[in-house]
């Protein structure tokens, strides 16, 4: 079986990364755990279909802003096989980038629901529905090449980034450095909602500005940790620098 660390870096475009990484089987906890989800379902999926495979970044090849999460949810993209689709989350944030002018509707049902992003990718460190939505740091590093060879690829266009959480933050910078596409400080930054951080390019190319933001997870948003216009505010800033508003 090929490992990512081989399989990844050979992808030529984002199209063909997808692709392989839809068939990654690296980590034996995970793929346990996304099948066995997929066989048993929730009660209210039971006639529904699993996607139950890694979980591959969802926009248009030449995006200008990443938004970077944490896993795809056991029910949400496990299910739909798309990136924040199918659960709350997924609905909060696409409700936000509607509202920015960055979709073209507010809801983010199913994989073939018509939803386009404009300008903006969704992306993970971490392809594969974790148990209890906690991947262990050895399945974070094993996914890592994967989106190491994305950075590659988005450097192009890519001019800003949300990173959804601490541990997408501290599973990002890891990727940075490895790719070589921006220069990571030191020491790296800390995660916190607002926080804006500027990593000048490793060659004469544009910077990039990374924010943070509360993760738009039911805990969160639920409990006011992160409302709407938080949300809105953060990816608001972000675009603008990406030069999308």
């Amino acid at each position: 079986m090929h490992t990512p660390s081989e399989l990844a870096p050979a992808a030529p475009d984002l199209a063909a990364l997808d692709r392989v990484l839809c068939d990654c089987r690296a980590c034996p906890r995970l793929v346990a755990w996304r099948e066995e989800v997929g066989r048993v379902k929730r009660k209210s999926f039971a006639d529904q279909t699993y996607w139950a495979r890694p979980i591959p970044g969802f926009g248009p090849p030449d995006a200008r802003l990443l938004i970077v999460g944490l896993a795809p949810a056991a029910h949400g993209g496990n299910r739909t096989g798309r990136m924040f689709t199918g659960d709350r989350s997924g609905d909060i944030l696409v409700e936000a980038l509607h509202s920015l002018g960055l979709a073209n509707q507010p809801t983010s049902v199913s994989a073939d629901d018509g939803l386009q992003l404009r300008g903006v990718r969704f992306t993970a460190p971490v392809h594969c529905a974790p148990p209890d939505n906690k991947p262990t740091p050895a399945e974070r590093d094993t996914c890592r090449p994967w989106l190491v060879r994305e950075l590659q690829l988005t450097r192009p266009t890519v001019r800003a980034m949300v990173v959804l959480g601490a541990f997408g933050w501290q599973a990002l910078f890891p990727a940075i450095a490895a790719a070589g596409t921006w220069t990571v400080p030191k020491p790296r930054p800390t995660f916190g909602h607002g926080v804006r951080v500027e990593l000048p390019a490793a060659d004469d190319g544009p910077a990039l500005a990374i924010h943070g933001c509360y993760h738009v997870s039911q805990q969160n948003t639920f409990t006011g940790k992160l409302t709407p216009e938080m949300l809105r505010e953060v990816i608001g800033a972000a675009a603008a620098e990406a030069g999308l508003r």
